[in-house]
């Protein structure tokens, strides 16, 4: 519906394709600076923040020379996580915690003996474990220094790293960044590149539209792209070319959006 009655190929806002907005690219580079020094990263931010589009940057990175396994299942043991490791490395997991550290410390050497990288990427980290994530730490010591391990997780994460006991993990940081919420300047220049990946112009959102969409996200990006989502539709309904205050202020007044707002701190 909306591609037939705006002229286009490909759906707008879906997530495919992303350029990462100028934080966000200063962000993916400093992980892949620390690439071949054996480093922990540690990327948080509130949800809705941008946290997965730098995830999937990076694990759409260049797989000839980098290897990228990603963990998203994160409230698993231990043993499941080494499983989740080994499979995404091609590798035949045993049966034991034990084997399966021998079989990624073996296939990590074989990796940098190609001169290859490795970037393992534990997402909603901040659900792990600790005892979990501590293990990790131990078993990459024993990784030859062609990696870098990746946590992205919610601000809870740090908190807890920050805490006395923890302090065998957080002194082994090499870099940590929280994701801030987008400035209104930001939030523009995120709807008008999604615009142009799909060669719709930047007039397809009024000026008053857009200065409401910033307004009411309060810059988190994923509901930026869940009121354009939803505010085109609403215009196609309405036979217009642009989206207006109408059509934003219709999806706005939705119960869930209404809830969402409530919710918010005053």
């Amino acid at each position: 519906m909306i591609r037939s009655h705006f002229g286009i190929e490909r759906n707008p806002f879906d997530g495919n394709g992303v350029t990462l907005l100028p934080h966000q690219q200063a962000v993916f580079n400093i992980p892949q600076a620390h690439s071949r020094q054996g480093c922990l990263c540690v990327i948080t931010g509130d949800p809705g923040t941008g946290k997965s589009v730098i995830k999937n940057a990076i694990v759409s990175r260049d797989r000839k020379k980098v290897i990228t396994p990603s963990v998203s299942r994160t409230l698993h043991t231990y043993q499941s996580i080494l499983k989740i490791l080994c499979a995404a490395m091609d590798i035949e997991p045993g049966a034991h915690a034990e084997k399966n550290e021998k079989l990624l410390i073996e296939a990590a050497f074989k990796i940098n003996s190609k001169g290859r990288m490795l970037v393992p990427v534990i997402d909603d980290a901040h659900l792990m474990e600790i005892e979990s994530l501590r293990r990790l730490r131990l078993l990459f010591e024993d990784f030859p220094k062609n990696h870098n391990l990746v946590l992205i997780a919610q601000t809870p994460l740090m908190h807890n790293l920050n805490l006395g006991v923890n302090e065998d993990i957080r002194s082994r940081l090499t870099y940590s960044v929280n994701l801030n919420r987008l400035n209104p300047d930001d939030v523009k220049a995120f709807i008008f590149e999604q615009l142009d990946r799909i060669r719709l112009g930047h007039n397809t959102f009024s000026d008053e539209a857009l200065d409401l969409i910033a307004r009411s996200s309060e810059g988190i990006l994923r509901r930026v792209r869940n009121l354009c989502v939803s505010a085109l539709p609403e215009t196609v309904r309405d036979r217009r070319q642009t989206v207006g205050l109408d059509q934003v202020n219709r999806v706005l007044m939705q119960p869930h959006w209404r809830q969402e707002r409530d919710m918010q701190p005053h």
